[in-house]
């Protein structure tokens, strides 16, 4: 059983997605921090990766940066035994199943629990497929975190049935990226999901702004950001802490 739920107790959850390793793991670490400091209640911590299908041009660029900047999935780990010292609330990793899958799925998984990872977001494995991890993911307790998209439509009921941790609602079709708005009827997905499971979820894709966030949060249990996120560490690089903070800050507050 992962701490997860823990993070929907205090009402809606403001959960950040970050980079690893844009522009360093250093900065990394400060940003969750100066996240968790200013309300964020889960973590969403993601492994770069070469080729993330799932993202728009802001998080792919993290993505290289980080790669070009040498992070390896070690160092990431290593990264978050230390992060754990001081930082209390849930994390996830989200990458991608060829990561896992190189670097070893049961290593990876069991590296996870061992330094304090409590679930795990995988964009690119269809549901139907989740079996390859699913049986370490419950041996080691990492939840193995299921996404449902405007697309999944008649699979909504049974991704739901089968959720752990929390489930992630994609707002919109395409990639990662902040959006104007936000058309998907997302109402109709959430009451599906609430009849079939009473895991939390939490809606991202697309949203940038507080009054975005609590539309989400409303519907919801809790709202995703990242690009927003990324674009302010793409503009302030090292000094990007404060931004963040202030900025999460923000979100949380007009969720709450």
């Amino acid at each position: 059983m992962s701490k997860i739920k823990s993070a929907f107790e205090n009402g809606k959850a403001f959960i950040p997605f970050i980079t690893c390793g844009d522009p360093d793991l250093e900065t990394t670490a400060a940003v969750v921090r100066a996240a968790v400091q200013n309300g964020a209640d889960l973590i969403e911590l993601g492994i770069p990766f070469s080729d993330p299908t799932a993202e728009g041009p802001v998080i792919q660029g993290a993505n290289i940066r980080a790669l070009n900047g040498g992070v390896t999935t070690d160092k990431i780990f290593d990264f978050v035994r230390e992060l754990r010292y001081d930082v209390a609330v849930p994390m996830v990793f989200m990458t991608y199943a060829n990561v896992v899958f190189s670097y070893g799925a049961e290593k990876f998984i069991s590296t996870c629990q061992d330094v304090g990872i409590d679930g795990l977001i995988l964009p690119d494995l269809p549901f139907e497929e989740k079996e390859e991890f699913l049986p370490y993911c419950r041996q080691y307790g990492v939840d193995l975190i299921s996404l449902i998209a405007p697309t999944s439509e008649n699979r909504i009921a049974m991704i739901a049935g089968e959720a752990e941790g929390f489930l992630y609602i994609v707002s919109s079709l395409g990639v990662t990226g902040t959006r104007s708005e936000i058309t998907t009827d997302l109402g109709s997905i959430v009451s599906v999901v609430r009849e079939h499971t009473d895991i939390p979820c939490a809606i991202g894709f697309g949203i940038s702004t507080p009054e975005q966030a609590k539309k989400m949060a409303d519907i919801s249990d809790g709202a995703i950001v990242g690009s927003a996120i990324i674009k302010l560490l793409q503009k302030h690089g090292k000094d990007a802490p404060a931004h963040v903070g202030r900025y999460v800050k923000s979100m949380k507050d007009a969720i709450m």
